[in-house]
């Protein structure tokens, strides 16, 4: 950076963009979450993109090489990390004890990927990169020579789970590929868990004003939509706000059934809720989950907990719920 640049943006610490538009990333993040692995799953990275070196994390229940358990196939998860589109990876201790997690307990084989972070890279690269990451999904399926990971799995059982802004892009996902997936046979994805949305908008709620969390407030909502959104544009963007002067309408738009989670002191739950109650107004398959007292990251700063448990659940009945659903496409009609 030229030596009369000054800071222009400051992301807590971990991204800075200077004046002259260098951009500095920090390689070390003070985390206050250590890893937390039981060995009840076992885990393996690979790349699925060559072309901008994104890789993803596979997760698989150690219980999948007993005899019995590996006679019924497992479910397939999908994960998409949070950060605000500015942060975050599949290596932060926080999202790999979620998977650890959520491999052994439901149990599934659970895929966490990397996606290109902002301002390096704007939307809609995040989404470009989460489609490419079901895409290699699809490829493997339809491979001779599939990752023997995935031997076993049921590829006509796949959930798309995301948080905060991963969230965001699991709702674009199910814009995008449109009920029972047809896209992507013969994988078929069954539902979305939004846990926590990260939704934008330049209408401000009373939750954004009113309930700022220890880490997270309406600056930091602000500047991360500053750095992530196309230079110009603002938080209505159509990836930003889904229900924004500029977004599709979702009316005529048929979406798989949609589980949306918050905390009741999230500083974006007014917008979660809202955007919820919309969906449902239009005749969406989705429900809404809000856990008493609980703040961002209820999930995923401790997915060993009582809370978690009960998040765990949640998600284990949509599943089965949805796992058997015959028709969803004509009943929507």
């Amino acid at each position: 950076m030229g030596s009369l640049a000054h800071l222009v943006e400051d992301c807590l610490g971990i991204v800075q963009v200077y004046s002259d538009g260098s951009i500095f990333r920090s390689e070390v993040t003070d985390f206050h979450i250590k890893v937390h692995d039981d060995g009840s799953a076992i885990w393996k990275d690979c790349l699925f993109d060559k072309k901008h070196n994104l890789y993803l994390r596979l997760y698989k229940p150690r219980s999948a090489s007993n005899s019995a358990v590996a006679a019924a196939k497992l479910p397939i998860l999908y994960f998409f990390h949070g950060g605000g589109f500015c942060f975050g990876s599949r290596t932060w201790p926080n999202f790999h004890n979620s998977c650890l997690r959520l491999s052994s307990a439901l149990p599934a084989v659970v895929i966490s990927p990397d996606y290109r972070l902002a301002p390096e890279h704007r939307l809609p690269a995040a989404m470009d990169d989460a489609f490419s990451a079901v895409k290699w999904l699809q490829t493997e399926a339809l491979s001779n020579s599939a990752d023997p990971w995935l031997d076993g799995v049921d590829f006509d059982r796949v959930f798309i789970v995301g948080d905060s802004s991963g969230g965001n892009l699991a709702h674009h996902l199910a814009v995008k590929l449109g009920p029972s997936s047809p896209g992507l046979n013969p994988i078929r994805v069954r539902g979305y868990v939004l846990m926590a949305p990260f939704f934008g908008g330049t209408d401000r709620t009373k939750s954004e004003v009113e309930a700022p969390e220890p880490y997270l407030n309406l600056e930091i909502l602000d500047r991360f939509w500053r750095l992530s959104v196309p230079a110009g544009d603002t938080a209505d963007h159509p990836l930003a706000n889904p229900f924004g002067p500029y977004s599709p309408n979702l009316e005529s738009i048929m979406l798989d059934p949609i589980l949306v989670m918050a905390g009741e002191c999230e500083v974006m739950k007014d917008r979660i809720e809202d955007y919820a109650k919309r969906l449902k107004e239009l005749g969406k398959n989705i429900k809404y989950v809000e856990y008493q007292g609980k703040q961002h990251g209820f999930f995923t700063n401790d997915p060993f907990s009582d809370l978690a448990n009960k998040v765990l659940e949640e998600i284990r009945y949509f599943m089965s719920e949805n796992s058997q659903v015959i028709g969803y496409h004509a009943k929507n009609m």
